[in-house]
């Protein structure tokens, strides 16, 4: 049984990516997860990812762009508001203006510079970098 499948596709592709590997399989699949996997497309830490159907919860093949030094989850989910982002960004990033967080708000699953632009806050979900 698997408590936070986010967690288990984020390890998958930070081991992927430590091994060198240019693909990787996330199973069981969620709309959480391809939102999150989105957000990395379009800032170019992965390359491309694709649903496949398997007759059971799905699953995302998942092309990596070399470009993860590492990636994770944050837990507890921490409600951030937006004067708040800057604080955990020191908190989870290695440098100012080096990685991305990942947040949930009202506005869909963004990161924290859109969040910035926005004027929301939100829960924190995931960082890369």
């Amino acid at each position: 049984m698997q408590s936070d499948p986010l967690n288990d596709a984020m390890c998958v592709i930070k081991n992927a990516a430590n091994d060198g590997k240019g693909e990787c399989t996330i199973q069981p699949s969620s709309k959480l997860i391809g939102r999150v996997l989105k957000v990395m497309q379009d800032s170019g830490y992965i390359n491309q990812f694709e649903y496949v159907e398997d007759g059971k919860a799905g699953k995302f093949r998942v092309m990596l762009g070399g470009a993860i030094n590492d990636c994770g989850v944050i837990k507890p989910r921490y409600s951030v508001k937006v004067t708040d982002v800057e604080k955990f960004e020191a908190r989870f990033l290695p440098a100012q203006d080096f990685g991305l967080l990942i947040l949930t708000t009202t506005a869909g699953v963004i990161t924290q510079d859109r969040a910035k632009e926005l004027g929301i806050g939100g829960k924190l979900l995931a960082y890369v970098y």
